[in-house]
Order: structure tokens, then C-alpha cells, then sequence
């Protein structure tokens, strides 16, 4: 098939129909994502082996198996599943489907952080007598979720990526509105083009600004570490 400029400058319009929806989902299924993972954290830090096992199995199952096919169980079999079958919208489906596939990385995310805070933080507020509300809010989380928004920045990116999924159960982005205009003028090539010329524009900037985060956090908390150190061989010299 040969290139076609006129193709491409009439696709163009046609095409960009759809990134609305593309980028409202990725925010959608990324803000579900960041809610259901702390949902993940918090149930994996309940001390029961038992509850902790059937969480981690549940995770992992979630995790190995692939985003598109929990899409179609989510939009095609759940409405069939006798008494708790519920029929949800293209838009609702990948929403719920994208949204806990990467809450689970996500909260692993948040594990990594929690799991950063200092030990001398946690005895801290035991020994403000704080409760658990204000444990969580006023002293472990506002330490451990800083170093984890470079890595969120980056599930962010590459959720922005397999979005273009959901267009397999009908929701209408910019993938779907390729698929659209190349069956009705018989052309994919230009379309398709486009589409990835969209995501690149798109994601590749993120990235950078993500990296460049990820170097100012990176400096900020080696700052902080060679400071700490620097106050601890002071006391033991003194």
C-alpha cells in the first residue's frame, strides 16, 4: 500500500476525534489505580497469614494474567455470571479493568515507600501517642509517597499506552476512530500512522519530565541521607 498525503490530512481531523477520549480514560483508570492500590497496602499489611496469602494470590493472579483478557471477562462474561452479573459500559469496563490490572503494581509501589520510611519514624509516633488516622497522615505518608512519584509518573506513561486496549470493547479513542475510518476507506496505513504519531508526541515529552523528576528526587533524598549521616558521626564523636 503507497503512502498517501491526502489520506493522512483526511484522516488527521477524523482520528483526533477520539483523543478526548483517550486521554480522559488514561486519567480515569489512573486515578482508579492509585485508589485501589492503597486498598492493595493496607490489606497486605493486615496481620493474618491467611488474609495476607489469599491478597498476595489474588495480586498475582491479577498480575499474570493479560489486561485484554480480563477486558473481555469484565465487558463479555461478568453480565452472564448468574446473580452478580452486572452489565457495565465500554467506558466503565476499561475504567474497572485497567484501573485494578495496575492497582496492583501501584500498590507495590506504595509498599516500597511505606516500607522506606525510617524505623525511628514509626517509634515516633507510638511514642506521640498518635492514632492511627494521624500516624498515616501526619508522618508516614507524607514521607513515603514523595519517593514514589517518579514510578507512579512512569505507570502513568505506560498505562497512557495500553488504553488503545479498551478500544477492543468498543470504546471510541483515538485507535477505534483509526479502525473506523480505515474500513470505511479501505486505507489503515495513514490512520494507524497517526495514532502513533499521537502517543509519541504524547508520552515521549512525559517521559523526559518524569526522568527529570526522577533526578531531582534523587538528588533531594541523597542530600538527606548524606546529612543524616554527616548528624550521626557527629553524635558518636561527641
Amino acid at each position: 500500500m503507497n503512502w498517501r498525503w491526502d489520506m493522512f490530512f483526511e484522516a488527521l481531523p477524523y482520528v483526533l476525534q477520539g483523543i478526548g477520549v483517550t486521554i480522559g480514560l488514561t486519567f480515569a483508570c489512573y486515578l482508579f489505580a492509585l485508589i485501589v492500590g492503597f486498598g492493595w497496602t493496607f490489606l497486605r499489611r493486615i496481620p493474618n497469614k491467611t488474609i495476607n496469602w489469599i491478597i498476595t494470590w489474588i495480586m498475582e493472579f491479577i498480575r499474570s494474567t493479560p489486561p485484554l483478557v480480563q477486558l473481555f471477562f469484565i465487558f463479555f462474561a461478568w453480565p452472564m455470571v448468574p446473580y452478580v452479573g452486572v452489565t457495565l459500559s465500554p467506558f466503565a469496563s476499561a475504567v474497572l479493568g485497567l484501573g485494578i490490572h495496575f492497582s496492583t503494581y501501584i500498590g507495590e509501589v506504595y509498599r516500597s515507600g511505606i516500607e522506606g520510611v525510617e524505623k525511628g519514624q514509626w517509634e515516633a509516633s507510638r511514642a506521640l501517642n498518635f492514632s492511627t488516622t494521624q500516624k498515616w497522615t501526619k508522618i508516614i505518608l507524607p514521607q513515603a509517597i514523595p519517593p514514589t512519584i517518579p514510578m507512579l509518573g512512569n505507570y502513568l506513561i505506560i498505562m497512557f499506552k495500553e488504553v488503545p486496549l479498551a478500544a477492543t470493547i468498543g470504546v471510541v479513542g483515538i485507535l477505534h476512530m483509526a479502525e473506523s475510518f480505515g474500513s470505511v476507506n479501505f486505507r489503515y496505513l495513514e490512520a494507524y500512522t497517526i495514532v502513533a504519531l499521537i502517543f509519541l508526541a504524547l508520552s515521549y515529552p512525559s517521559a523526559i519530565l518524569i526522568n527529570k523528576l526522577e533526578r531531582k528526587m534523587n538528588r533531594r533524598f541523597d542530600k538527606k541521607a548524606a546529612l543524616n549521616s554527616m548528624n550521626e558521626s557527629k553524635g558518636a564523636v561527641s
